[in-house]
């Protein structure tokens, strides 16, 4: 059976806030016939980071989704509880004003839309009480110059004509705005040049002292794991957690690939 791995972090204690906790157990998932996860068991709390490391087609994409509900995923078997909450009866958007946001590896456009009217909205329904819209802009204006963002942006559509790399910018703004107790990003490093990673991780990392969230940190790379320390370090092979441990399983698998842990 595969081993459910979990941490205690001193700076949750440090900073005084209630821990929020993710626990996935034994879960089994199948989409379009197959089976996708076989036996996932992993807890993640506040004030921790977990990598989540593995070969194309290992189901890290597929974690991803089915934590926060996607419809494409069927529940074989297993449970997703957050703070002993059960999530599987729950709808993607009610997981979502739980605390759980997920920083997508390709966000979509959403023409029409602004960024500005779509995290307001989505602030209020969050916290049940609305957003004065003058404040609002101002504290996103203030995140959209940490981030390199032109203002003029905000009132555009959702990811309207963007690059790639200024998509994932503002992935990270409503990462800030939203304030999430935990926090997924689905290889927010891919096809990021050496500068906007070194911005992006550096705003992740704040935004992580500032709010001590739970992150899970999917990337094919040890590269982004040089500005982001995580706690543990998981590779996944074949929908299963096959081995855990420090940052330095990260360099392991940098030096000699996926294929030793997998045969082994």
């Amino acid at each position: 059976m595969t081993k459910k791995y979990t941490i205690s972090n001193n700076s949750s204690s440090k900073k005084n806030k209630k821990i929020t906790k993710l626990e996935i157990k034994n879960l089994h998932t199948k989409a379009d016939n197959k089976k996708i996860l076989k036996g996932i068991n992993l807890t993640v709390q506040s004030g921790e980071i977990h990598a989540i490391m593995g070969p194309n087609g290992s189901g890290k994409s597929s974690l991803c989704k089915t934590i926060l509900g996607h419809e494409n995923y069927k529940i074989l078997k297993g449970t997703i509880k957050l703070n002993n909450q059960n999530l599987l009866n729950l709808k993607t958007h009610k997981r979502a004003q739980l605390g759980i946001f997920l920083g997508f590896q390709a966000p979509i456009e959403i023409p029409g839309v602004s960024l500005n009217n779509f995290l307001r909205t989505t602030k209020n329904n969050i916290k049940k009480e609305p957003e004065n819209p003058l404040e609002f802009l101002k504290k996103i204006k203030k995140e959209a110059k940490s981030l390199k963002i032109s203002e003029e942006l905000i009132d555009r559509g959702i990811n309207e004509n963007l690059s790639g790399g200024e998509k994932k910018k503002t992935e990270i703004m409503q990462m800030s705005i939203l304030e999430p107790k935990i926090i997924i990003l689905d290889e927010i490093d891919s096809g990021l040049d050496i500068d906007a990673l070194k911005l992006l991780t550096k705003k992740i990392n704040q935004i992580f002292e500032k709010n001590n969230n739970g992150i899970i940190l999917i990337t094919h790379y040890q590269r982004i794991l040089n500005y982001i320390k995580p706690n543990f370090v998981h590779i996944i092979s074949d929908g299963k957690i096959i081995k855990s441990g420090t940052s330095k399983l990260a360099k392991e698998i940098e030096k000699n690939g996926y294929e030793n842990f997998i045969k082994s």
